[in-house]
């Protein structure tokens, strides 16, 4: 069996609105560059046309101070990950969320828990709310062998261990709205970087985060319209790893030397999911996007935001990605 983990971070979700930046630009300057100030392990910041999404853990959130300009989604969210016990019967090669959509992802969606996602240059974190842990647990133990961290040790978890040991959380099962997509044409880049040298590319990163135009774009354009290009710019500092997905044109401004890649160096390609905010509340967005990919075994890194949801494809995949998509949006809905 495979391992899944309870990482030993408590998380929250925010979000700053773009002409609320300048308020935060100390506290996000110390959160990527100044790890001996702080106490943060897990840092996540995501620019979108629309907001700046931020997750982070208790530590790092106590750096951002209140405003009108943050909003902070009232639960908080523990991340999950799940490792290859290294002798997998699996043949699919892919990677990403597509690896996880039919042991993880799906499961979850019919036990109605909302995810969220955040997949890195290194991982895929499943953030799920601490109030559902105890359904997630019944849900995925037959499984996986979970094990929560605990003070840096790996502590064995099963479901009596959690309050009453539910099987459900008590939602109501409703059919999960087919959204619409956008697929942007920006080239996409995830990528690595050693923490070492990170303050070599400082001046690059601050100017990409803080100082570059965004195109402008109407958020309440028309859903089932191609955006030709969208402003898409993450960064991640989890444990120590950093991970970033930018577009080619991002790329250009940073020192190649420095940037690592896998070997391919593929290209990816952007599907956006939602037409209007999405929420946090409704259960199998991911799943709907996922499941589709996994069958077909398209490799696929998926990134909640605040507002949408986003998931890379392989630039060669595309075009049957986007032909699977228009397909089950002309379906009809399942009575």
């Amino acid at each position: 069996m495979d391992l899944l983990h309870i990482l030993d971070h408590r998380l929250r979700v925010t979000s700053i609105s773009k002409d609320g930046l300048a308020s935060f630009t100390h506290a996000l300057i110390k959160l990527i560059f100044l790890r001996n100030r702080t106490r943060c392990k897990f840092f996540s910041l995501t620019e979108t046309p629309e907001n700046y999404t931020v997750v982070l853990d208790e530590e790092g959130f106590k750096e951002l101070q209140p405003s009108e300009h943050l909003q902070v989604e009232g639960s908080t969210w523990l991340p999950l990950n799940v490792a290859s016990n290294g002798n997998a019967s699996s043949s699919s090669q892919a990677v990403g969320v597509t690896k996880i959509a039919k042991s993880v992802i799906a499961p979850l969606a019919q036990q109605h828990v909302s995810v969220f996602m955040l997949s890195t240059y290194q991982t895929d974190f499943i953030l799920v709310r601490e109030n559902d842990l105890s359904v997630v647990i019944s849900t995925l133990e037959e499984e996986f062998n979970i094990y929560k961290e605990v003070g840096g040790e790996s502590v064995p978890v099963h479901c009596q261990n959690f309050s009453n040991g539910l099987h459900k959380n008590g939602k109501e099962a409703t059919h999960p709205t087919v959204h619409p997509v956008l697929i942007p044409h920006n080239q996409f880049c995830v990528m690595s970087l050693d923490p070492d040298t990170l303050p070599s590319i400082a001046t690059t990163l601050i100017d990409v985060l803080f100082y570059s135009s965004s195109p402008k774009e109407d958020p309440q354009s028309p859903p089932n319209q191609d955006l030709d290009h969208i402003k898409f710019f993450s960064f991640s500092l989890i444990d120590g790893y950093i991970s970033l997905v930018m577009d080619t044109n991002a790329q250009r401004q940073f020192p190649a030397d420095l940037l690592f890649t896998s070997s391919s160096g593929e290209l990816w390609r952007m599907v956006r999911i939602g037409g209007q905010p999405l929420g946090f509340d409704e259960c199998g967005i991911v799943a709907q996007i996922s499941q589709p990919l996994a069958d077909s075994d398209i490799s696929a890194y998926y990134i909640s935001t605040f507002s949408f949801d986003h998931a890379l494809v392989p630039e060669e995949d595309i075009a049957s990605v986007t032909e699977m998509l228009q397909h089950q949006r002309k379906e009809p809905a399942a009575s």
